[in-house]
């Protein structure tokens, strides 16, 4: 195969004097332009930064990668994404902020890629939108492109001598502990099964990464090492012309979903895999994960549905270790990376500790932990993580509590005015109405310190992959879209019943079209920018929050 596909353009003397004026400015790089002219050019797309420890030491793989790149025979560089982190843009109005920048990662990263005729790309990143943004980037460029996770870090109750070999903050009585269960300690993205983790796992999923590296500890050497042998595939891959599109196909998506039930991950896979599906020409309906989640059970007991962190995860085999477990429900002729179909990589896959992934006749949970919620308070769905749910919450009915944005909730919690028996309903926090679809993570965690155990909360923003209990996010239509919760009133008696896929408003429909006569939508104010076009441009949550 031509071995520069795309960067030969820059080299191209065809359209004289400009080919001159190309190589006058890339001379000031101090690169041999001959050696240029004869190697593929790599983009190494990193998200590094000093503000958080899921990205902290992204600079030193990145070194990595490019070392590998070289050694074999192509000529890397590098370039930088924004990181943002969701737990320090957490309960402000940066969060507004978190959630939009997975499309423009993938805008950036595919627009750089192609205005500099990059050969092939690198994708190195942790955290939540980032792995995402990079996988939409990826699919739309369609050039050979590998990923290299970051990896998990550990918390610090690993490091306690109070540490039970449990991360899971429930299974603490002091406060100190419980915080240690939350704690970074190292570099790496938080050890539990949120949406960085959930994505580094699934980008394995999909074929994206080598085989076993996703899990890897970002601490650990043999994550350099991961990075190092990606950066020479990517060459070989410009060689061979593997495009991820050979990877990314609508079996890996099938695999992806179906591995994310089986981990008990994130939530956000709800958002972020049908955004990937639109990127490949795939429709993939929110009520697909019902239709596997009946038949892919939680196999892993990963915090927060569980003791379980993913450093555990790694010993214990990694992503291919749980992929067996469910491997003939899995398209197997999916293809890797490496070249491999995924059925191969399995065969040789080995679990090393069935306690952490256990065989499938004994799960965590029966059913796959994502589950959607269909019904009258949410036509085109909403989204909960049954797995994390208490068997007593799994249905439940109360009156409403109705407020307009996340703080007047946290208010109202902080100044005793929540009471047991309750559906606390946040609306005007969906991808338009927010914007940006925050996560209501400050709620949950006041609803956990005050101790409420029997509190449920319906929203139409979305929830951290770390959170646990019966919340019920992404409901769809938002509020501002004019969705059945824009007309909830307190006192309106809501039902949710997880075992039977829905979330019912029990108010008769003539009252609600009279409400309907009443209703204007609520918007907020937010400073000039990008923002305003998003919540022009962005869709509901049932299909991604994808701009069109």
């Amino acid at each position: 195969m031509e071995s520069k596909p795309q960067s030969r353009a820059i080299f191209d003397e065809s359209d004289f004097p400009m080919s001159l004026v190309r190589r006058t400015i890339f001379a000031g790089t101090g690169h041999d332009l001959n050696e240029l002219a004869r190697k593929p050019l790599i983009a190494v797309a990193s998200s590094a930064t000093e503000m958080n420890p899921g990205h902290k030491h992204l600079h030193e793989l990145c070194e990595c990668v490019k070392q590998g790149v070289w050694s074999a025979g192509g000529a890397p560089f590098s370039f930088n994404v924004p990181a943002p982190c969701d737990g320090i843009a957490m309960g402000h109005e940066g969060m507004r902020y978190v959630l939009a920048q997975r499309d423009l990662i993938a805008d950036l990263t595919e627009t750089h890629i192609r205005s500099m005729r990059f050969d092939a790309v690198v994708f190195i990143a942790s955290c939540d939108k980032i792995v995402p943004g990079m996988i939409l980037s990826a699919a739309r460029l369609d050039l050979p492109a590998i990923f290299v996770t970051g990896g998990p870090g550990s918390f610090s109750i690993r490091f306690s001598p109070r540490f039970t070999g449990s991360i899971a903050h429930r299974d603490y009585n002091d406060l100190n502990d419980k915080l240690s269960c939350a704690t970074c300690a190292t570099c790496g993205a938080c050890e539990v099964m949120g949406t960085a983790n959930t994505f580094q796992c699934l980008a394995e999923a999909l074929g994206l990464t080598l085989p076993g590296t996703a899990a890897i500890p970002a601490f650990h050497a043999d994550k350099q090492v991961a990075a190092r042998r990606s950066g020479e595939r990517i060459v070989a891959l410009v060689r061979e012309g593997f495009t991820a599109r050979k990877a990314l196909t609508e079996k890996a998506v099938r695999n992806a979903l179906m591995t994310d039930l089986a981990l008990g991950g994130s939530t956000n896979a709800t958002l972020h895999l049908p955004a990937i599906a639109d990127a490949i020409g795939m429709e993939l309906p929110l009520s697909l994960f019902n239709q596997y989640n009946e038949k892919i059970p939680t196999i892993c007991a990963i915090a927060p549905n569980g003791p379980h962190g993913l450093l555990d995860l790694f010993r214990a085999g990694g992503v291919p270790a749980v992929m067996k477990r469910i491997a003939g429900d899995l398209h197997r002729d999916a293809l890797c990376v490496t070249g491999q179909k995924m059925g191969d990589i399995l065969d040789a896959a080995a679990v090393a500790d069935p306690e952490v992934i256990p065989d499938r006749s004994r799960p965590h949970a029966p059913q796959g932990g994502t589950v959607v919620l269909f019904g009258t308070l949410a036509p085109e769905g909403s989204v909960v993580k049954q797995s994390a749910v208490a068997a007593d919450m799994k249905t439940f009915s109360g009156p409403a509590a109705v407020f307009e944005s996340e703080a007047d909730c946290l208010t109202a919690i902080r100044e005793k005015k929540v009471n047991e028996g309750v559906v606390l309903v946040i609306r005007n926090e969906g991808p338009k109405g927010g914007p940006g679809m925050p996560e209501m993570l400050a709620v949950t965690l006041a609803l956990d310190l005050y101790g409420f155990k029997r509190v449920a909360l319906v929203t139409d923003g979305r929830f951290s992959g770390a959170t646990s209990g019966p919340c019920i996010g992404h409901v769809s239509p938002e509020a501002f879209s004019g969705g059945p919760i824009a007309l909830v009133r307190d006192g309106d008696v809501i039902a949710i019943d997880i075992p039977g896929r829905s979330l019912e408003l029990r108010v008769p429909e003539n009252e609600l079209a009279r409400r309907r006569q009443e209703w204007k939508p609520v918007v907020r104010d937010i400073p000039p920018g990008y923002m305003e076009r998003y919540r022009r441009h962005v869709t509901g949550a049932h299909r991604g929050a994808v701009l069109t």
